[in-house]
């Protein structure tokens, strides 16, 4: 809380949010996968979830999405359970459903039905009004040549970087 003293009152005032910058990322997302085009949801939360995100106690590394019934899904993400939170804490690997708008999810949902595409989550963080937002994308798997081409680029821009 920031205070502030007005006209001899004291005021509290919300600190802003920019002190959450806990974002949890896919590091993995971007060497196994052609990452084409990306989507920023909002994800549908408990209360313990966000104060377990809030402390960076999440994975999205096996993560996925899926549609179901024009609605988009986040499988296999676990957020830990918050400590503190007794009997109303969540099943840490539950569905959780992420809020698009219709013209997204019917892009997605075309790209989808394209042979070798999949939709992953790239990484989580909280917004400027502290609310929880999730970037996805519509990915395609990569080949082992295109894995050692990647390497082969990491590997001489590092050699450039040092010398």
């Amino acid at each position: 809380m920031i205070k502030a003293a007005a006209c001899g009152r004291t005021l509290y005032l919300r600190q802003p949010m920019t002190d959450y910058t806990s974002v949890i990322k896919n590091r993995k997302a971007g060497f196994e996968y052609h990452l084409l085009q990306q989507f920023t949801a909002g994800m549908v939360l408990t209360g313990t979830e966000v104060k377990s995100l809030r402390a960076g106690k999440a994975s999205i590394a096996e993560a996925f999405c899926i549609v179901q019934d024009d609605e988009v899904w986040v499988k296999n993400m676990h957020i830990a359970e918050f400590e503190q939170g007794s009997y109303y804490n969540h099943d840490p690997k539950r569905l959780r459903k992420l809020l698009l708008t219709a013209q997204e999810i019917r892009k997605i949902t075309s790209r989808l039905k394209e042979k070798g595409m999949t939709l992953i989550p790239v990484q989580v963080f909280f917004s400027e009004k502290g609310l929880v937002k999730i970037e996805i994308a519509l990915a395609r798997g990569k080949k082992l040549y295109d894995k050692r081409e990647d390497i082969k680029k990491k590997d001489l821009e590092r050699e450039r970087n040092r010398g």
